[in-house]
């Protein structure tokens, strides 16, 4: 049977999730179960019971057309319903016993419960007719069209919260980029100064240097601090993860590499502050982006 045709790549998914599908079918009854966490790649894992192997392919092809990420793990469970079982009498077989005990105990007839006790005498009877069969079959195979419906519909359920948590970083990161940049701007006269108190501390009576070489040492040490190329490049992120999260589909793998993008930018950040505010925003700016990157690892 036909199975779902390719989900749209437009909104974000999760790649942690559960389903359960139950059904019967005639004698049988059977039990869809579905579970993924994250992954680097795609891994499925079936689990089917004996005699329905023949799903496997089907079970592959659909997850493949549903998912890109994600270690998943498909079981399927089937019972027959024993309740009230047909027998069979192997009368040959009776015959046979009944020989062997009346040549033994000519005198003794047999008990019949004792001939009927021994194994093979009386047999259930399997009976399944070729069209309850097929209908079986693709009552179950339609389980698995619908049970990996249903992980779909929960890992976008989960995608979307996290788009929320995700938007929620990204805030706090501008804010913070917005922070660094207000106390950037004020370093290059915070560090004028300190350098002429250095320098007083250190020349004592000496005749101090000019206003030239004292302009020109600043200007060195404000030029290693300058944090602008950091902040902008920060910003430019900011900008491309929320057209990532806002075009969907699978974006995990890109948003991860993002993530290292703005620890670098954070990284230089903090190691160019010339100021105390700034280094601590740039240590809040790191955790932040540590928080953004966790959640980013559970999207597809």
């Amino acid at each position: 049977m036909a199975l779902s045709a390719t989900r749209p790549e437009t909104a974000l998914s999760s790649m942690t999730g559960f389903a359960r599908v139950e059904g019967a079918q005639g004698g049988y009854a059977w039990t869809w179960e579905a579970r993924s966490v994250n992954g680097k790649s795609l891994d499925l894992r079936c689990r089917l019971a004996s005699g329905f192997e023949a799903l496997e392919p089907a079970a592959r092809a659909e997850t493949a057309n549903r998912f890109k990420r994600g270690n998943i793990t498909l079981g399927l469970s089937v019972s027959r319903n024993e309740s009230a079982p047909r027998l069979r009498l192997n009368r040959e077989l009776l015959e046979e016993l009944l020989a062997v005990v009346t040549e033994l105990q000519p005198d003794a007839p047999p008990r019949v419960e004792m001939l009927l006790s021994v194994r093979g005498v009386v047999e259930p009877v399997e009976e399944e007719a070729g069209e309850e069969k097929a209908a079986c079959a693709a009552a179950i195979e339609a389980g698995l069209a619908a049970v990996i419906g249903q992980l779909a519909a929960a890992r976008a359920e989960e995608g979307a919260r996290l788009a929320v948590v995700l938007a929620d970083h990204l805030v706090r990161i501008e804010g913070l980029i917005e922070a660094a940049e207000r106390t950037a701007a004020a370093q290059p006269e915070a560090m004028r100064a300190r350098l002429r108190e250095q320098l007083a501390e250190l020349l004592g009576a000496l005749p101090a240097l000019s206003e030239e070489r004292l302009a020109q040492e600043a200007a060195l040490l404000i030029a290693r601090a300058d944090v602008r190329e950091e902040l902008d490049r920060l910003r430019a992120h900011v900008t491309q993860a929320r057209d990532l999260l806002s075009n969907g589909g699978a974006v995990g793998r890109r948003l991860d590499f993002l993530c290292q993008e703005f620890n670098r930018e954070a990284n230089t950040l903090c190691s160019k502050s010339a100021d105390v505010e700034l280094t601590r925003i740039g240590l809040e700016l790191k955790a932040v982006i540590e928080q953004f990157r966790e959640q980013v690892q559970n999207i597809e």
